[in-house]
């Protein structure tokens, strides 16, 4: 059996509802900013919710030529500009790797929504000569990792995750099979999503599981408090680049953290609702932590799916404290970083990863914010409202997604 090689995180790119780069966005979230706002892209009034944590100020003109944007949905637009800067962050050089060792996996939960209700709408209005021959292209999921191998020119593996909001924590974790077991040198990876539109914000309403806080946006996105009444949806694109560690010693790149563990595991039990004792959740936690070779008290810190809701809150709650044991799970550091940056479906995973990278590089657990007093059931160390300095060897990530699909990522600190 061929020896498994270590991985490790050597760029980090991001457009978010927080911040325009993934530092600037670590730190929003580590002072406790809010993206949550008024949505500004449509008139909201019709809807239940009129609220979102939208991407502001996004300007891709200076990664992507205008001609080319127009063709390109939202969200190819955000995976392309994060994974630029990832791969800019990363130091790497094509010239020194062959372009069929680098490959690119990304999660996209939903895909082309703005494609899709702009063409439908020019459709029913003017018929279908109004169709352009870019709506297929340019609504396809499977075209965000594909534009970005073609602006990046990667030639080895490419493909999307769809598996709702576990998209890009599946993308990591098979990114980093890829490299750890030979198949690729390098990989970029995360997830992009772009659902703030009629549609997407219609949908959600319906099944009744946004927040309507819409007086007061910035406190709506609430994990774990008594009074949270629902998910803020939320928007843009979080991209890893993944590198085999000797590779990446041997160019003295920057080494943000070691993915060290994956997990994934189905509920099998109902389309939008976890299992009420959480055992997808248990299950794919242990199985990230045993791949990883962990104890369970090697583990300090959880960034949380912790989405606001009702019931994953309590399931995940319960979950950890299954997994860990009353003791351990108390002693644990769980936070939600939704409370910030609200809920980006299939790009979730992705950014959570990226500030979980980074908790470990500046040994800092940003906060859940909005967390007056904890909801019934949950009765863990969710880091309430401010930043906690902390030493941290090893975390976890966790996403749970409609469906019934669970996936958990287990990083190390890295010192070389």
């Amino acid at each position: 059996m061929t020896e498994r090689r270590r991985v490790v995180i050597t760029g980090l790119g991001a457009i978010s509802p927080v911040g325009m780069s993934a530092e600037e966005s670590w730190q929003a979230v580590l002072a406790g900013k809010s993206g949550v706002g008024r949505i500004t892209r449509f008139d909201c009034e019709p809807f239940a919710a009129h609220i979102a944590a939208e991407v502001k100020g996004f300007d891709p003109s200076n990664i992507i030529e205008s001609k080319e944007i127009k063709k390109l949905d939202l969200f190819s637009q955000y995976a392309i500009v994060a994974s630029d800067e990832a791969w800019k962050h990363s130091g790497l050089d094509r010239a020194n790797v062959p372009a069929e060792r680098i490959g690119c996996i990304l999660g996209v939960g939903i895909g082309g929504l703005f494609q899709i209700e702009k063409y439908h709408e020019l459709l029913l209005n003017h018929g279908p000569r109004k169709i352009s021959p870019f709506f297929i292209p340019g609504m396809v999921s499977n075209l965000g990792p594909g534009n970005v191998a073609i602006h990046l020119g990667l030639k080895g593996v490419n493909y999307t995750v769809t598996s709702a909001c576990t998209s890009a924590t599946h993308a990591i974790g098979e990114s980093y099979r890829m490299i750890r077991d030979g198949l690729q040198d390098v990989v970029v990876t995360g997830g992009s999503e772009a659902a703030v539109v009629k549609l997407g914000i219609g949908g959600f309403c319906a099944l009744k599981a946004l927040s309507l806080r819409n007086d007061d946006p910035e406190r709506a996105s609430r994990p774990f408090d008594k009074d949270r009444d629902g998910f803020v949806l939320g928007e843009g694109a979080a991209v890893l680049v993944l590198e085999d560690l000797e590779h990446a010693k041997a160019r003295g790149a920057t080494v943000f953290a070691e993915v060290v563990g994956y997990g994934f595991s189905c509920d099998a039990y109902h389309i939008t609702a976890p299992s009420p004792n959480g055992e997808g959740a248990i299950a794919c936690m242990r199985m990230a932590i045993q791949d990883a070779g962990l104890a369970l008290e090697d583990i300090q810190y959880i960034n949380a799916h912790g989405t606001s809701t009702d019931a994953n809150d309590i399931t995940e709650t319960k979950a950890i404290i299954q997994v860990f044991g009353e003791e351990l799970a108390h002693k644990l550091m769980v936070s939600s970083t939704k409370s910030m940056t609200g809920h980006l479906l299939g790009a979730a995973g992705g950014i959570e990863a990226l500030f979980t990278s980074l908790t470990l590089r500046d040994q800092m657990v940003a906060p859940t914010i909005n967390l007056d007093e904890p909801g019934e059931g949950c009765t863990l160390d969710y880091v309430p409202n401010e930043k906690r300095a902390a030493a941290i060897e090893f975390a976890l990530s966790n996403s749970f997604g409609f469906g019934g699909t669970n996936a958990t990522i287990a990083l190390k600190r890295y010192t070389a």
